[in-house]
């Protein structure tokens, strides 16, 4: 489910460490009835220390999967139990192989096209957009091009991924759901912004590839589902900004619904292969949608239930 200008990626999770600690009990023996004593030392015991509630982040249900009478569709991997850090603007890349190329890209790409949100920007010279691609399609990683990926999908090309970002105006924290992971770029994009990422797969084998990559990666706080993106995710909505990386004729009801108010949705729109719309979505606290044309764009079609598929 991606674009001929996009694509999108998946998830991985490291699980923290429990505190532990070491209690020494001493016991005091009376010795004598005058005023000399004396110290019996007691073995020492290693013990597990439970956390103390008041400093420990509120349940939630990230923290185990769902049980097996659940309906939901499978995720890909364990979910942290506790939430990610936020990601910091301004560290280093993630990898410094081919950070040039990466500069340029961002340079020429991107930022002469009129994309300003630096926040967007450094998350586009942050994140090695090699490392998403097949190895056959490395060296062409940053050409100003979509490259397919397998699955007859494709990852996005580079400034369909920044435009689409910018466009949600992510804060750090919110919560953004991704329609299409295919390969994970634009999922690991996202992370750098905010650490509340969800993104559904409707490829099985490219779900569980792409959420091993991530996971490999180290990029934390990204949830992968293996299930038809045009039903949503409705047990985490609502959303504050929902990215769809391929085109129904409309907007799902079903996303629309799972959107918060003030929540922002870009989407293409149209028939297939012809010419579609990307349009940013606005939802009013009347549940209305503002609309806006972002960029005519060709994407590949909506499947599963998009297209009237079990």
């Amino acid at each position: 489910m991606h674009g001929p200008g996009g694509v999108i990626v998946g998830r991985g999770f490291v699980q923290p460490r429990r505190p532990t600690g070491k209690v020494v009990r001493f016991t005091m023996m009376l010795v004598l009835l005058t005023t000399a004593c004396r110290e019996a030392k007691a073995p020492v015991k290693e013990m597990q220390v439970p956390p103390n509630p008041a400093t420990q982040p509120p349940a939630s249900a990230d923290a185990a999967p769902p049980g097996p009478s659940a309906e939901a569709p499978p995720e890909v991997a364990a979910t942290p139990t506790a939430p990610a850090a936020e990601p910091a603007l301004g560290r280093l890349p993630r990898s410094a192989e081919r950070n040039t190329e990466r500069l340029r890209m961002v340079e020429q790409q991107i930022a002469a096209r009129g994309v300003r949100d630096e926040r967007v920007l450094q998350a586009m010279r942050d994140v090695p957009r090699h490392w998403f691609v097949p190895a056959g399609q490395a060296h062409l990683a940053y050409q100003d091009s979509a490259l397919p990926i397998g699955y007859e999908q494709t990852i996005s090309q580079p400034y369909i991924v920044a435009l689409m970002t910018a466009a949600l105006e992510l804060e750090p924290g919110q919560k953004v759901l991704e329609i299409g992971t295919g390969s994970g770029y634009q999922a690991a994009v996202l992370a750098e912004l905010t650490n509340k990422v969800y993104t559904i797969e409707i490829v099985e084998p490219l779900a569980r590839e792409t959420a091993a990559l991530l996971k490999e990666k180290s990029y934390d706080g990204i949830r992968v589902r293996i299930g038809d993106g045009y039903l949503g995710w409705p047990e985490e909505a609502p959303f504050d900004a929902i990215i769809v990386t391929c085109a129904p004729e409309s907007p799902p009801a079903a996303l629309v619904a799972q959107l918060a108010v003030g929540g922002r949705m870009c989407i293409p729109v149209g028939a297939e292969w012809s010419g579609q719309e990307l349009v940013l979505l606005r939802k009013q606290p009347d549940g209305t949608l503002e609309r806006k044309v972002i960029e005519w764009v060709r994407f590949v079609p909506m499947t599963g239930k998009a297209r009237g598929n079990e």
